[in-house]
Order: C-alpha cells, then sequence, then structure tokens
C-alpha cells in the first residue's frame, strides 16, 4: 500500500539528485536507507545534508509509532 509523506523542499531536491535513472523515489529512499553506514553517500549528500535527511525519517518513524499505538 502506498503512503504520501511530506518532505521539504530541501530534501525534495536531495533525493531528486540521488534519483536515478528509471528509479521512484521509494526506490531511491528504500537504496540509501540500506546503506549500514550512512557516510557511503557522500557523492549524493554531504553529510549536513544527510543528517537533516536521517533526521526527517526518524522523526516520520516515531510519528507512526505514535499513530499506531492511537489506532491500538
Amino acid at each position: 500500500m502506498a503512503k504520501t509523506i511530506a518532505v521539504s523542499d530541501e530534501i525534495y531536491e536531495l533525493l531528486t539528485r540521488a534519483k536515478m535513472k528509471d528509479e521512484s523515489f521509494s526506490d531511491v529512499i528504500r537504496r540509501l536507507l540500506k546503506r549500514k553506514d550512512l557516510t557511503e553517500v557522500p557523492k549524493v549528500f554531504d553529510e549536513k545534508e544527510w543528517e537533516t535527511v536521517a533526521e526527517a525519517f526518524e522523526k516520520q518513524r516515531e510519528l507512526d509509532v505514535a499513530r499506531r499505538k492511537e489506532m491500538l
């Protein structure tokens, strides 16, 4: 099932730069999150940019957990 998420314009631009030909945004996010060492993505993001992305995903995870708890 697809979900819609909101990201800042800055994050959207970073994801657009990371996107390979014929790759969806979900594919980009999956590929980047599978990295064991976040420093493996310097060609796409510099360290500060990656921290911003990682923080956004962590915040979304926390919101998802809270939403699931409310639903139960």
